[in-house]
């Protein structure tokens, strides 16, 4: 039976899926019919052979205010919330599905990105923002740490002073900041969102799938090599990739001196 989606659309065209949290309202903050929808889409990528990358962005001025608060209801007088049931039950697959999906996961940050819809942002393999973003480890002012991958994601990104400072402080930190120390790969003019969504989706359709896959693996796995494992690791991923029909279209191409047809095989 096919998911109906009630707060986010998606779409899948060309292998690439576009997911867009859609509660405008409430600057797209998650709750548990989004989390729903969110497993049915990733499962539906997950199952497709196909698959050539995933465009995640939000509707209205935010992309995602974290958690929705409104709904964890009043506990009875003296009772206390398990808060790692949530991560558990939602955010750890999250940020981990994106992160294993075999082709790059894009995320087009179009607002506001606040406590856990920061670092879901952030676990996507490129990150960019239009210049009205702020990323806002929020967690402090309500007397949490960060999460969702949160304090794994940020000191690897942009060091251990200016993660802590981030999460410490709740300081917004502005797409043009957040470019300037590697948090984000671009920071975009707000009136080229569109044009740059449109731009993402057209270069993952017709990629080098097979080479993208390959290059998210090893820069992930670089963290936990040493260089001569991850020397290996690239040889055995370039020898793979020097049979595939990609490669051997792109060396025509080049030959040709004309832009390369990708097949994706």
């Amino acid at each position: 039976m096919a998911h109906t989606y009630q707060h986010i659309t998606f779409d899948y065209s060309d292998g690439v899926g576009r997911i867009v949290l859609n509660r405008p309202d409430t600057l797209n903050s998650f709750t548990q019919i989004m989390h729903d929808d969110l497993k049915a889409a990733l499962s539906f990528l997950e199952a497709q052979n196909g698959l050539r990358g995933l465009i995640l962005t939000g509707a209205g001025r935010g992309f995602c205010a974290g958690q929705d608060l409104s709904e964890r209801k009043p506990l009875p007088a003296g009772e206390k919330r398990d808060l790692a049931e949530g991560i558990e039950k939602n955010y750890r697959s999250l940020v981990l599905r994106l992160r294993a999906l075999p082709a790059p996961t894009v995320c087009i940050v179009n607002g506001v990105a606040a406590g856990a819809g920061a670092s879901v942002a952030l676990a996507c393999d490129v990150v960019m923002a239009v210049k009205s973003s702020r990323f806002i480890q929020a967690f402090a002012r309500i007397g949490l740490m960060p999460d969702a991958g949160g304090t794994f994601i940020w000191p690897r990104m942009v060091g251990t002073q200016r993660a802590m400072g981030a999460a410490l402080f709740g300081e917004p930190v502005s797409a043009e900041k957040a470019e300037a120390w590697g948090l984000i790969w671009r920071c975009i003019p707000d009136e080229e969102l569109g044009a740059t969504i449109e731009s993402v989706q057209t270069w993952l359709a017709n990629g080098a799938t097979r080479a993208f896959a390959a290059t998210k693996h090893a820069i992930y796995a670089s963290g936990d090599n040493s260089l001569e494992e991850q020397i290996n690791l690239e040889r055995d991923y370039q020898r793979d990739l020097g049979y595939s029909d990609d490669y051997q279209e792109g060396m025509t191409a080049f030959r040709e001196k004309r832009p390369p047809r990708f097949s994706g095989q």
